[in-house]
């Protein structure tokens, strides 16, 4: 009954979209997966990234096809003209942006979802308890409480808007979901520091309240959010009549790594009655390092936290994940009874809550099996050795830089991330980024801080090693010098005493 068919010509249909030959498919899908494992196993091979060529470019931009096209040439076509051109965040010497290096163990995982093809918005089914218990995993991690509840979205971006409604909801009522915001909404106003993504302005503007009603809050020498300033500009808005319902405290600015003072952000909030929202797109999984984790000290108080696992979880794009202090709430912000969503007490649609009721989407895919296959496979221990590494060699970068008379640290190393620049003007800088970047040496990025352009290094691939930060600095040095002719910016000194 369960055997494997292998006829080549067994049960296919007039209709069907299946192979007419399995073996012929099941040998050219073997192939597809060595190649896959081969460029993970030969990355660094290969140029960390590439230019795309015009002619490649202009090789996939085709009429739409109306006719069938054999697996094998397309597979060829992906091979030549999409594969060599990516991103390159597998490679260890990818630095620029806070992107995870997956594993080849969520790759095969998100293969065996690919199979199962399931829907998670609901009804029951074991992919959904998958869901479930790294909701359970998490809300243990973090000391939330039973009835906390959690689901997976495709990013931080995503959950910090799903936080920003809950939040709504939680100050409006839920019958703000039928009559809008109205009055009282125009008045409610939400905190975040200058250093805070910009997905949380952005989060504000797509939930109704738009931009300005964000205070931005200065930040202190380490970059963390001002508490002092926080609390005054509340009370200033409570005192000209508005109604403060939300802050959001960082943890892992997404320039410099910094982590707010999140047990005096939580306090606060719990004294004025105001939503704590934790935005820890990466640093919040530093709750998996017992040496990290310390820093964290205070995010139990959240009542709520966005993160990516295929950030420093290094779990395959995209693992985004909202974890909720109070499931009721959460289910009150998206749950919409609608007939053909009825539960039942038995067969296919038993069970609640749905992940339906808990976010936007009610067509889901299986993001929980690759984080489940990679929680499970390595370990918490294993991968917060890992996170704890990549920290190590923020600070073997920072080393460096601060031993080179031509590199100059532009911020502190909080985390993972190292902002630098070569000593010369922001043009020169903004050259040796995308001179790197072109070459395939490495792939840094580039930010401002404080009015000057900085080379970002963001540590977060697993396979990074010390003698990748010696060829970022290497390649640093060495365009350096060819966009400068060897001369430097030396800081002239202070003039003497009169």
């Amino acid at each position: 009954m369960n055997e494997i068919i292998r006829n080549p010509q067994a049960g296919v249909s007039n209709g069907s979209l299946d192979p007419q030959d399995w073996n012929e498919f099941r040998a050219l899908a073997h192939r597809m997966l060595d190649d896959a494992i081969d460029g993970i196993a030969n990355v660094r091979a290969r140029p960390v990234w590439r230019p795309i060529p015009d002619e490649v470019r202009a090789a996939i931009r085709t009429d739409v096809p109306h006719e069938a096209t054999d697996l094998a040439e397309v597979y060829r076509e992906f091979s030549e003209h999409v594969a060599p051109y990516a991103t390159g965040n597998i490679h260890p010497c990818f630095m620029g942006w806070v992107h995870g290096g997956g594993t080849a163990v969520g790759m095969v995982a998100e293969m065996l979802a690919a199979g199962l093809n399931a829907n998670l918005g609901g009804r029951d089914h074991m992919p959904i308890e998958v869901e479930r218990q790294i909701v359970e995993w998490m809300r243990g991690l973090f000391g939330f409480p039973k009835g906390a509840s959690g689901i997976f979205v495709t990013g931080t971006s995503m959950a910090n808007l799903m936080a920003v409604l809950v939040a709504r909801t939680s100050a409006l009522g839920a019958l703000a979901r039928q009559h809008g915001l109205g009055t009282d909404g125009a008045l409610l106003t939400a905190y975040a520091s200058r250093a805070a993504h910009g997905c949380i302005s952005r989060a504000m503007d797509i939930a109704g309240f738009g931009t300005d009603a964000l205070r931005k809050i200065d930040v202190d020498a380490d970059h963390r959010i001002d508490v002092a300033a926080l609390r005054a500009q509340i009370a200033v808005d409570r005192e000209s009549g508005f109604r403060p319902f939300l802050v959001t405290a960082s943890a892992g600015t997404v320039d410099i790594g910094a982590i707010d003072d999140l047990r005096a952000v939580g306090e606060l909030c719990r004294e004025e009655g105001i939503w704590f929202h934790v935005d820890g797109a990466f640093g919040a999984l530093a709750i998996f390092s017992p040496e990290l984790a310390p820093l964290l000290d205070g995010i139990a108080l959240a009542d709520s936290i966005a993160l990516d696992f295929h950030k420093w979880g290094q779990v395959p794009y995209d693992a985004g994940f909202l974890l909720v202090r109070d499931g009721e709430r959460h289910r009150e912000a998206f749950a919409q009874p609608a007939a053909y969503l009825s539960r039942e007490a038995r067969g296919l649609a038993a069970g609640t809550v749905w992940p339906c009721d808990l976010g936007p989407d009610l067509s889901r895919g299986f993001r929980a099996l690759k984080t489940w296959f990679t929680l499970k496979t390595f370990g918490i221990d294993r991968l917060g050795a890992v996170i704890a590494r990549s920290c190590a060699l923020a600070r073997y970068l920072e080393t460096r830089v601060l031993a080179e008379p031509r590199l100059e640290l532009l911020a502190p190393v909080n985390l993972n991330i190292v902002c630098f620049r070569y000593r010369a003007g922001d043009a020169v800088n903004r050259e040796i980024v995308a001179d790197i970047q072109e070459s395939g040496i490495a792939a840094p990025s580039g930010t401002t801080l404080d009015g000057r352009f900085a080379i970002r290094a963001a540590i977060v691939n697993h396979r990074t090693a010390e003698t990748d930060i010696d060829a970022l600095v290497s390649a640093v040095l060495e365009f350096g010098v060819k966009r400068t002719g060897g001369l430097v910016e030396v800081e002239a000194p202070p003039l003497a005493t009169q």
